[in-house]
């Protein structure tokens, strides 16, 4: 049964492949994003790989990735770092480019045995990664050897949990918020100190913001923002529990809350006082750091570059994601983003356990200090925070502690644990063209969204009618 789902499955792929491309419609930031020559070299030492202690050569794991540029560096570091600790097992991480492209090789290799040891995958990718019969669950090495998951930051655990089993474990994670120039806010007569916190608040701000060349903001039209704004007042992607208690066969997306949402953001875009920069939040972050607008929604992985891109121009302020009234204050919160790591089954049980000692060393509170420092990302471990690493970088970057507060503060539910389908990419595509024509005056929001909706549930159903239940 298993083999045939596979074959399915494998077949499905390679008609898939056309239609994932650029799920994120080049808005990702901080994800992966980058070039075959900003990770030409691995720091797998395959070369010169070490004998056991036994005698025998080390375990080969080969990790497919989606960090390019600055990222790739680090993840070579750590790499490196795990393979001089031990001689047990020898971990080569190959770059495959973007999020996209390295789901898309994976789809590929799926069935012929040229596949990695150990994935990463972005978050969206998660149904997919488990409907296609090719993982082996993390739990399974969890309860294998009692690990301790308490060590681990629910609420990013929490995306990851499927039917009360751990699938994946997390590795690069983040959920956006919104980013201000104090130094225009005390300029307008606005309190530096207390940003807006609901829609109607940031529209006001936007308007005295809006003078002598500046604009009151910009943010990206980026399906992972409409995502989260939902989430943050509670309102679902899909049915079913957004996807968690049984597959999801319907769209959201063209109801009230989204619908509200998008009015209030085309609001400010015919006011003048949001400037529509399109899909790219390269652009809204080179827009802020210039001074061209004033307030911006964007990762928390891109915090550290957007601090020192205003060095000596402005002072960077961080605020929560708006909510749209204050009613909504107590409901709601951020759904995690970036990636996780997967274990395929297709390999040797000796390969996969020794992916499992490597998980293992990412998820260590010195790893996760190290890792969160360099990039930005949540560590996923909570004794990291303890780190002198982790301390001493929340003094320089005292703006990330807004970050930390919206996670721990928010509670897991089905709307804040995240949608799950196996069309993800595809249909955050369409979420982003719903909110471009909304914006342009193409179509009206209800009516753009209502078309992205049908067409997201149609893709959902016929994805879901080639998963054997």
């Amino acid at each position: 049964m298993q083999t045939s789902r596979k074959w399915m499955f494998a077949c499905l792929c390679m008609l898939m492949v056309m239609l994932t491309a650029c799920g994120g419609g080049g808005a990702q930031t901080a994800s992966g994003n980058g070039t075959a020559e900003a990770a030409s070299t691995n720091a797998s030492g395959s070369a010169d790989q070490k004998e056991t202690q036994s005698g025998k050569q080390p375990i080969k794991v080969v990790w497919w990735h989606a960090m390019g540029g600055e990222l790739g560096t680090v993840v070579d570091e750590l790499v490196k770092q795990f393979n001089e600790s031990q001689s047990e097992v020898q971990v080569e991480a190959v770059f495959q480019g973007t999020y996209d492209e390295n789901l898309n090789k994976l789809k590929t290799a799926l069935g012929s045995g040229t596949g990695p040891t150990l994935m990463q995958n972005y978050e969206i990718g998660s149904r997919y990664m488990i409907d296609t019969g090719a993982i082996t669950p993390m739990q399974q090495f969890i309860d294998a050897e009692s690990y301790d998951v308490s060590q681990l930051e629910p609420n990013i655990l929490g995306y990851y949990t499927f039917d009360d089993r751990l699938y994946s474990m997390p590795f690069n994670t983040s959920n956006p918020i919104l980013y201000y120039n104090k130094d225009a806010f005390k300029k307008a007569g606005l309190d530096a100190d207390n940003p807006p916190k609901t829609y109607a608040e940031v529209e006001a701000a936007a308007k005295k913001l809006t003078k002598d060349g500046m604009t009151g903001g910009s943010f990206a039209i980026y399906g992972w923002f409409m995502e989260q704004l939902l989430a943050n007042q509670g309102a679902e992607l899909l049915n079913n529990s957004n996807g968690r208690e049984g597959m999801a066969d319907q769209s959201l997306l063209g109801e009230q809350a989204a619908v509200s949402t998008l009015e209030w953001w085309k609001k400010m875009v015919d006011e003048g006082v949001m400037l529509n920069l399109g899909r790219k939040t390269d652009d809204t972050k080179k827009a802020f750091a210039a001074g061209q607008i004033a307030m911006t929604l964007d990762s928390t992985a891109a915090l550290r570059g957007i601090v020192q891109a205003a060095e000596g121009k402005f002072e960077v302020g961080t605020a929560p994601l708006p909510k749209p009234t204050e009613a909504d204050a107590g409901k709601g919160g951020v759904v995690v983003g970036g990636a996780s790591l997967w274990i395929m089954n297709d390999r040797p049980e000796e390969e996969q356990q020794a992916a499992w000692k490597f998980v293992k060393f990412l998820a260590e509170p010195s790893t996760q200090a190290y890792w969160h420092v360099h990039t930005g990302y949540f560590p996923i471990t909570k004794a990291a925070y303890d780190e002198d690493l982790v301390k001493e970088n929340l003094k320089k970057y005292p703006q990330f502690q807004t970050a930390v507060d919206q996670l721990h503060g928010t509670e897991l539910t089905p709307a804040t644990q995240g949608a799950v389908m196996g069309v993800f990419p595809e249909a955050r595509q369409l979420t982003e063209t719903a909110i471009e024509e909304a914006l342009t005056g193409a179509a009206k929001p209800q009516d753009a969204l209502n078309r992205a909706a049908a067409e997201i549930t149609q893709k959902i159903q016929e994805y879901n009618s080639t998963v054997a239940q």
